[in-house]
């Protein structure tokens, strides 16, 4: 009998744990946007060379990666903006809202990519958006922008 209620204490525990988190405002709710394009962005690595005794990191492109330079592309995802204020035109784009920043680095850093819009700026949102532009790679980015951005993006329906 003993056996029983324990059992029977322990599972209205989970289920009463598991209402909470589901019905909790401040657990991010969010839709996975990996697709096969985030699949390639996400195998970009960086070659490490050496300039003296100073490493280099320097992108390297897979071939499917390498396969998408200068396409156009649609990608869902979530802005990640670069500076202040409401309105976008430049920003970041990732699988991962940015309010989960604070687990990157816990299962990997997420792929992302720079976005720079063809018409007027857009209104930073938390929910995710769809963009089709052409993808482009800096030759180097150390001079100030990401390794894969797309530009002249534009909302996609």
């Amino acid at each position: 009998m003993k056996t029983i209620i324990t059992a029977f204490a322990f599972i209205c525990f989970v289920i009463q744990v598991q209402a909470q988190i589901g019905n909790n405002p401040d657990v991010p709710d969010h839709t996975p946007m990996m697709n096969k394009t985030w699949d390639a962005i996400d195998k970009m690595a960086y070659k490490v060379t050496y300039n003296g005794a100073k490493k280099v990191y320097t992108p390297f492109y897979p071939k499917e990666l390498k396969a998408l330079e200068n396409k156009v592309v649609e990608l869902p995802g979530y802005m990640v903006p670069l500076h202040s204020g409401r309105n976008h035109k430049n920003f970041m784009m990732s699988v991962l809202p940015v309010m989960q920043c604070q687990f990157c680095g816990s299962n990997g850093i997420p792929p992302m990519v720079e976005v720079t819009l063809k018409g007027g700026a857009i209104k930073f949102s938390e929910d995710p958006i769809k963009l089709k532009g052409k993808m482009v790679f800096t030759k180097d980015p150390l001079k100030g922008n990401s390794e894969i951005q797309i530009i002249d993006a534009e909302l996609a329906k």
